[in-house]
This record gives C-alpha cells, structure tokens and sequence, in this order.
C-alpha cells in the first residue's frame, strides 16, 4: 500500500482507516497522538470532508504518509470553468 488514489471523500476515510490499521494504531492512540479525544479522532476518518487541511495535514503527518498531488495526463480531466 505504497500509493492510495483519493478522488472522494469516501476514499478519504477509507485510506485514513487503512493507514491506521497498518500503523497498528487504534482511534484513540492516534487521537492522544494528535491531542484531540478518540471521538473527534473518529468524527475525522468518518466524515473527513468536515475538517481543516490543516488538521487533515496533522493526521496524516501521524500517520506517517504524505501528500502527493499530480496532473491527470487526460488533458479533458480539468473542471471547464478552472482558472489554470
């Protein structure tokens, strides 16, 4: 799991579940980690979409993973009204 595609919020949670499991971490570890308590830790994987880039930076610094954003190579791909 050296790569994760992230296309949707769904995907968000699934991939910070799976990046836990994989740290052998349980939510409220990575919440003492994080200095937050195990609920906010499972409001975050649950519904990523609701928190800060920041916060969302500070997990995944915990996790151990980063962010890699790349150009899709299908020219098509961009939103019509994207001021590139």
């Amino acid at each position: 799991m050296d790569t994760l595609l992230l296309q949707t919020p769904a995907q968000l949670s699934q991939h910070l579940k799976a990046l836990r499991k994989r740290r052998g971490l349980t939510q409220a570890q990575l919440a003492a980690r994080l200095g937050v308590k195990q609920a906010r830790y499972a409001a975050i994987e649950s519904h990523p979409e609701t928190v800060s880039t920041m916060q969302l930076l500070d997990v995944l610094a915990a996790l151990g993973a980063d962010v890699l954003l790349r150009v899709r190579s299908d020219s098509n791909s961009a939103p019509a009204d994207a001021d590139w």
